[in-house]
């Protein structure tokens, strides 16, 4: 890819987000989201390979509808009541739309089927950034509006993407397609969680933000796609091999690691709102996530493949890993203890 159209394309994507989150007016909001999508496009067809473009497609079709439904939602508010603040969302149709929008964007259950399709014919760059970064403007303005929407609906939504975000994870061998259906079950961890608490929200999504960009850039520097490679990866960094099963069991939410607190507090936070059943579906669906992350943790670490020595060409290499790394795999292990001071946050 040309270094100017990535760079440009780069400072869209940057500008597009900050555009999104600093908004209070629809339109500003709804041009931020347009920016982004239209920046990342390049960033997913720059292969030139068939499943690219076809993922470029998919993305700019599904991004499309989505934006048209929010403009559609905003508008028909503000023919409704006048106004255009995306606090003042009150007309229930357009709470409606909005939801169905956003849940469109972020790859919520039933609208999630483009999600794995577009990381899989995406690079791990462009993958981590529709993992993280292109989902930080829709949790903005859900997190701007979550007066305002139906409790029930984001309920559903959120126990059915975390139920099949894991069930669909269970099958699969391709590792952007498992993060993809690990994504959509976390984004029902945010999701459930909302209306009650959203700076919880905030808080779940900036860990999973964290603890999903670790493994991808991991994962990007073993250059392992799928369960096989990942086998044999341990020849080349066997250092990074052993932090990143740390990374992959607190993207499960296992303590003592940083993935248990959101898991925790967002548990905690639906019992005090009397939603036990709720709660105790979500911890069980979990398990679920729990089985293709300790699978990924146990093919990179423990298993060796049935090959002979001479046949595994993938020999250790002195070469430099990412910078970022060793401080953010500290982080995804280690901010468990300092629950107390992020507890003050929210």
């Amino acid at each position: 890819m040309n270094p100017h159209a990535k760079l440009l394309s780069t400072i869209s994507l940057l500008l597009g987000t900050t555009i999104t989150i600093s908004s209070n007016h629809w339109m500003m909001a709804w041009t931020g989201l347009e920016i982004n999508t239209l920046a990342i496009i390049p960033l997913i067809s720059k292969s030139h390979h068939p499943r690219a473009i076809e993922a470029a497609i998919k993305y700019f079709l599904v991004q499309a509808t989505a934006s048209a439904l929010l403009l559609f939602s905003s508008v028909s508010n503000a023919w409704a009541t006048g106004q255009w603040d995306i606090t003042q969302l009150t007309h229930p149709t357009s709470c409606l739309l909005l939801t169905i929008a956003i849940a469109m964007k972020l790859g919520l259950v039933p609208f999630h089927f483009w999600f794995p399709e577009v990381l899989q014919g995406s690079s791990m760059t462009t993958a981590l950034l529709l993992s993280t970064m292109m989902k930080f403007p829709p949790i903005t303005i859900l997190y701007l509006t979550s007066h305002s929407l139906n409790p029930t609906l984001l309920t559903i939504m959120a126990i059915t993407s975390t139920a099949l975000g894991g069930w669909m994870g269970l099958n699969q061998t391709q590792i952007r397609k498992i993060l993809a259906f690990s994504s959509i079950s976390h984004m029902g961890w945010m999701t459930i969680i909302l209306i009650y608490n959203p700076n919880l929200t905030l808080l779940t999504f900036y860990l999973y933000a964290l603890m999903t960009a670790t493994a991808f850039l991991s994962l990007n520097t073993i250059k392992a796609l799928k369960l096989t490679t990942m086998m044999i990866s341990w020849t080349k960094t066997p250092m990074l091999n052993a932090t990143m099963m740390l990374t992959l069991l607190s993207l499960a939410g296992l303590p003592p690691l940083t993935g248990f607190l959101p898991k925790w507090l967002i548990i905690q936070e639906l019992t005090k709102q009397e939603m036990t059943t709720a709660a105790t579906i979500m911890a069980m669906l979990s398990l679920l996530g729990l089985f293709f992350y300790l699978r990924l943790a146990y093919y990179s670490t423990i298993t060796l493949p049935p090959n002979s020595v001479s046949h595994m060409k993938q020999w250790y290499t002195n070469k430099t890993t990412n910078i970022l790394i060793a401080p953010m795999t500290s982080m995804t292990a280690l901010l468990l203890p300092l629950s107390p001071m992020i507890l003050t946050t929210i």
